[in-house]
């Protein structure tokens, strides 16, 4: 018998998708304008669209997961995002303590949380 996808996971892998179309569409756009509101520490903007090609990437798995509705369609899909914003929340909190990052850091490292506790969780109930 196939295993559902929960209405939680759903919420989640749309949120996920439409926040990383934002985020990966500026960096990938407007790099420059994105680095000065955050003040990123780089003047090259190269990584920066690498960065939203990255997210835009992410966003599409979140946007295909969501449109499923049979958990096995999905599981890897939810193992790649826990490990993802796990190692993204750990990278950003390493960065703002010890490598100077700019405060917006802390935002990055909230939001990679938020959605690494979410994966994890629905992934866990699964």
């Amino acid at each position: 018998m196939e295993k559902k996808l929960s209405s939680g996971l759903k919420t989640v892998f749309l949120i996920h998708a439409v926040v990383g179309t934002i985020v990966g569409l500026a960096y990938l756009l407007i790099p420059s304008q994105v680095n000065d509101l955050i003040n990123w520490p780089t003047t090259d903007d190269a990584p920066l669209r690498l960065v939203g090609a990255a997210i835009l990437g992410f966003a599409v798995s979140s946007w295909l997961a969501y449109r499923e509705t049979d958990w096995e369609h999905v599981k890897i899909v939810v193992q790649m995002e826990i490990f993802w914003t796990i190692l993204a929340t750990i990278v950003f909190l390493w960065g703002v303590l010890f490598a100077n990052l700019p405060a917006f850091g802390w935002v990055d490292a909230i939001v990679m949380a938020a959605f690494a506790i979410a994966f994890a969780y629905f992934y866990s109930r699964q």
